[in-house]
């Protein structure tokens, strides 16, 4: 019986411990955004649509944002005029074959009201993400690229949505730059 009460002891102490190095770490699970009353319906339009668009439209649509087809009276207007993927070289090795790369990923967007009014001023959010070329493996290459993509493309709705859920909190001031290499 001793020996299950220790068992049992050892149990919660493992669980206790995880818990706290989880929340001293800073995970915590991706929630909802909480967007202030004016974003609460929105029309969404990206430059050359795609994989962005949807993506951002299903997480405001989980974020209990009313998604628009067309801007009218009480409609706020998402916009993503830039939404470009770069490929840049990173190292090369022997007889200047290139052995890493560098996917890089460019947003810029705003967020007006019906009247054209700005909410959110035009905000800019650059990510990359590195990896190895393996010339002997071109396939394999194309789909972590793809793969890669699809990262970014997931950070950066994340990100959009950090942006605008800020937008409640800090009075939609001043344009905001910011970089971000993960």
């Amino acid at each position: 019986m001793n020996f299950m009460k220790t068992a049992r002891l050892f149990q919660l102490a493992s669980l206790l411990a995880t818990t706290l190095a989880l929340s001293a770490c800073g995970f915590h699970l991706r929630e909802n955004a909480n967007l202030p009353a004016q974003m609460q319906r929105m029309h969404v339009t990206v430059n050359g649509g795609g994989e962005l668009e949807r993506r951002l439209t299903r997480a405001l649509e989980t974020s209990d944002v009313t998604i628009e087809d067309a801007a009218g009276p009480g409609v706020a207007e998402l916009r993503v005029p830039t939404a470009r993927f770069s490929t840049e070289t990173l190292s090369a090795g022997g007889y200047v074959r290139i052995t890493e790369y560098a996917v890089r990923y460019h947003v810029e967007f705003d967020v007006t009201d019906a009247d054209g009014h700005p909410l959110l001023p035009v905000q800019r959010i650059d990510m990359s993400r590195e990896y190895s070329y393996d010339a002997s493996n071109t396939v394999g290459n194309e789909s972590q690229v793809q793969e890669l993509q699809r990262s970014l493309n997931d950070d950066m709705v994340q990100a959009i949505l950090f942006r605008l859920q800020a937008a409640s909190k800090h009075q939609l001031a001043e344009p905001a730059s910011a970089a971000s290499t993960h």
